[in-house]
């Protein structure tokens, strides 16, 4: 069914991107040190497994800053982290985060803004229900996507990105790649409604992820891609693995599919012709 693909849905962290974003700015308020905005991030990272947590936590180590102990971790799924560091409430997330916990981000959302339009991720930093800073997180793209999603486009498939940043950074992301559409602000459990929406539009659906929180969606998806360096639930639900890791591999595997279906079109063709003229004269009718 590739050969029928009307819609390529691809996963930002991990598909688009390398999945190892970076720390590229540290943003304080007035009556803090940047050290000690990076020592409060950590201590809450230290125990996520999200790809920001390992940016956070390898600028940490390489500024020789180490951890704290926390008490009460808790993880927001597509939000961020809190807890208590040295016995004051700490978050580390994004603006909703905030917002929900009551933390007032006004004086930080115009900078917060400007690292979104430049394709970072805004973390905020918050110590005893104020912010004290933002930690801008960036993810190197692969040198492949916008080639990628250049060829898809001439193929006649619409290319798609999802992605759980904010509005402005995925925009961002996306308007550099060429993707035409991007749906961003998606939760992990999320990603498989998006692809059930475009099947309900009459769409066949691709989907290419590499994480965890793909399997659903490749599984729901008409055709499931996972990238070979991806886990193994990913690869498992999936119905082709690109082991190239090569995002080129996405129209790849199409095109190797519209030649197969031509192949055996012009093979049906031949054999029926075949057929046609050689059994009546096998049958002696001439």
């Amino acid at each position: 069914i590739a050969h029928k693909i009307d819609v390529a849905v691809m996963d930002k962290t991990g598909t688009v991107t390398t999945g190892k974003p970076s720390v590229t700015v540290i943003e304080k308020a007035d009556n803090v040190s940047r050290r000690h905005i990076l020592a409060v991030a950590a201590s809450l990272e230290k125990k996520s497994e999200h790809p920001l947590a390992e940016a956070i936590m390898t600028c940490s180590e390489e500024n020789n800053i180490s951890p704290l102990s926390v008490s009460d971790f808790g993880a927001v799924f597509g939000k961020g982290v809190h807890g208590e560091v040295k016995g004051k409430p700490c978050l580390a997330g994004n603006a909703a985060l905030m917002k929900d916990s009551g933390i007032d981000i006004t004086q930080w959302t115009a900078l917060a803004d400007k690292l979104a339009d430049n394709g970072a991720t805004p973390l905020y930093i918050a110590e005893n229900g104020v912010i004290i800073g933002i930690i801008g997180v960036e993810d190197t793209v692969k040198p492949t996507a916008e080639a990628a999603v250049k060829e898809l486009k001439e193929m006649g498939i619409e290319p798609v990105m999802l992605s759980g940043d904010n509005k402005r950074t995925a925009k961002a992301v996306g308007k550099r790649l060429g993707f035409g559409r991007v749906i961003s602000e998606v939760l992990p459990q999320d990603k498989e409604s998006v692809i059930r929406q475009l099947q309900n539009e009459g769409k066949l659906a691709a989907m290419v992820g590499d994480g965890i929180n793909d399997a659903p969606a490749l599984a729901r998806a008409d055709v499931g891609m996972a990238i070979g360096a991806g886990t193994d639930i990913a690869i498992d639900s999936a119905d082709i693995v690109l082991m190239k890791n090569s995002l080129l591999d996405v129209s790849g595997a199409i095109k190797l599919s519209r030649a197969v279906i031509k192949n055996i079109k012009e093979n049906l063709f031949w054999a029926f012709f075949y057929n046609a003229l050689c059994i009546p004269l096998a049958a002696g009718a001439f």
